[in-house]
């Protein structure tokens, strides 16, 4: 799957939660195709891009980047928002683990995101400060026949 493809297309679909709270920002690399459930990793950015627009106070900005590295391709969502303290870090991935009101998030959105990605061979990781944002990173195998694919028509 094209992964700037199924980002923008998320996005289509978490618009009306985005558009108020951010400015989204495209920074998006030359990436080769990954092997995915595209329905699956749609859920993740989903769950990601949501959170990110609700971790903003007012108004903020929401980045996504996108590169290639070594074997994997690296999806990167960071927001302008409040941050995650330290102690609620070690616990965001775990189940039923929220922060929000009684309401608003059922603690499993993380916990989901997290089993998706490991299920597709890679990571979900963060970085968070405290007053200046968070960044969650997924990490995604390149496709090798997609790899074998475009070495054999440089051949042609």
């Amino acid at each position: 799957a094209k992964i700037s493809e199924v980002i923008d297309e998320t996005l289509v679909v978490v618009w009306n939660e985005l558009k108020y709270k951010a400015a989204v920002k495209k920074e998006f690399g030359d990436l080769p195709p990954v092997k995915c459930n595209v329905g699956e990793i749609k859920q993740v950015l989903v769950n990601l891009l949501v959170n990110a627009a609700h971790a903003i106070e007012g108004s903020g900005t929401i980045t996504i980047t996108t590169r290639s590295e070594g074997a994997d391709v690296l999806i990167a969502i960071r927001d302008t928002g409040c941050g995650i303290p330290a102690e609620n870090l070690k616990r965001i991935f775990d189940p039923f683990f929220t922060t929000k009101p009684v309401g608003r998030g059922t603690g499993l959105g993380l916990w989901i995101s997290a089993t998706i990605i490991d299920k597709h061979n890679g990571s979900l990781t963060v970085e968070s400060t405290i007053g200046s944002g968070t960044e969650f990173t997924i990490r995604l195998p390149i496709d090798p026949q997609a790899e074998v694919a475009s070495s054999e028509t440089g051949l042609a």
